[in-house]
């Protein structure tokens, strides 16, 4: 397996990435959570290279080795991965994205749909307003493994979504899996629901394990995906 961690120029800004898996296997682009980076993923990319597929791990803007150069709108992080798989080479990809990554990846959806052969959304709310809103967080102390303004600008948009972002949820029509993280989760799990009423083509599964489903319940997660992105490459096109 390939896994050097490496770096690309995009959007222009330098992107950190990791890669798993055959170099001309079918490609699948995993997007991390707030806070994390593309090692989130390393209990779940081999099994999922195991398909054959290549997998690609970027470190969103602000996160770790990639860089933090402000600018944190979700809009923003969209475009990074746009423009990190043009620099690749990617014509199309199944994307799978968790909390932030989640959001990210949906906005990619609906503005390049043509780039997303499949999406996964696990544990990702509706872009609807906050109520209350989340407080200011406080910054802890020390060095942070990202850039406490991402915290900052993402708090910001998450208590305010960007009507549009709901407004163009019907434009995701790819074959869709939105997985829960069930009532342990700090998402509320109506809003998933709600989410995948409004796409033309989704399907919904709850895993009882909290927010970080591919962490806490690995293999369930893996086979869910797995089973999602089997049964799609035998749907009639």
């Amino acid at each position: 397996m390939d896994t050097d961690q490496r770096t690309v120029q995009a959007n222009g800004i330098t992107l950190a990435y990791r890669v798993w898996g055959p170099q001309d296997a079918p490609p699948v682009l995993l997007l991390h959570a707030r806070g994390a980076d593309g090692a989130d993923w390393s209990q779940i990319a081999p099994a999922l290279a195991a398909g054959p597929r290549r997998i690609y791990a970027p470190d969103l803007r602000g996160h770790g080795r990639s860089d933090w150069p402000g600018g944190y709108s979700y809009e923003t992080m969209r475009d990074d991965v746009h423009a990190f798989l043009g620099a690749l080479g990617i014509a199309r990809a199944d994307v799978v994205g968790h909390s932030l990554g989640g959001a990210v990846a949906y906005l990619l959806a609906q503005h390049s749909p043509q780039l997303v052969q499949r999406l996964v959304l696990e544990d990702v709310p509706a872009p609807f307003p906050l109520d209350p809103p989340r407080p200011p967080a406080e910054r802890p102390d020390g060095e942070l493994p990202y850039d406490w303004a991402m915290i900052v600008a993402t708090d910001r948009q998450r208590n305010a979504p960007k009507p549009v972002w709901w407004d163009h949820m019907g434009r995701i029509t790819m074959p869709t899996l939105l997985i829960g993280g069930g009532p342990s989760s700090l998402i509320p799990q109506e809003q998933i629901a709600a989410l995948a009423d409004t796409l033309p083509d989704a399907r919904r599964l709850t895993i009882d394990a909290g927010h970080l489903v591919h962490e806490v319940r690995p293999e369930e997660f893996l086979a869910a995906v797995e089973e999602f992105l089997s049964s799609a490459d035998r749907t009639p096109s």
